[in-house]
């Protein structure tokens, strides 16, 4: 059982930055993948970042690809994604889940943590 609890959501100003944390339970951090997801009203969930277990692969779709970054710290069973030049379209929850495999479908991942609410404005 792992849980995440999410934190760093906040409001700020197009062009912007945000750091937004992810804290796991369970000793067994370390032997999942993490990804961060966001869902804006009336939108589906999309991922923004996963990060492998070992935190060596990463993976970014290309809306965010070159703003966004995951990191984890084994260690400290956390995962943050540092957020650059955010944009109002990045508005939306931001949910950290883990997942058993890397690559897997949204709806695969096994445990997701409460969100944390991301507004940018203009």
């Amino acid at each position: 059982q792992v849980q995440l609890v999410e934190s760093g959501g906040g409001l700020v100003q197009a062009g912007g930055s945000l750091r937004l944390s992810c804290a796991a339970s369970g000793r067994t951090f370390s032997s999942y993948a993490m990804g961060w997801f966001r869902q804006a009203p009336g939108k589906e969930r999309e991922i923004v970042a996963r990060i492998s277990s070992s935190g060596v692969n990463t993976y970014y779709p290309d809306s965010v690809k070159g703003r966004f970054t995951i990191s984890r710290d084994n260690a400290k069973n956390t995962v943050h994604l540092q957020m650059n030049s955010l944009k109002p379209e990045d508005t939306a929850v931001y949910y950290c889940a883990a997942s058993r495999l890397f690559a897997v479908p949204t709806n695969e991942y096994d445990y997701w943590g409460q969100g944390t609410q991301v507004t940018v404005s203009s």
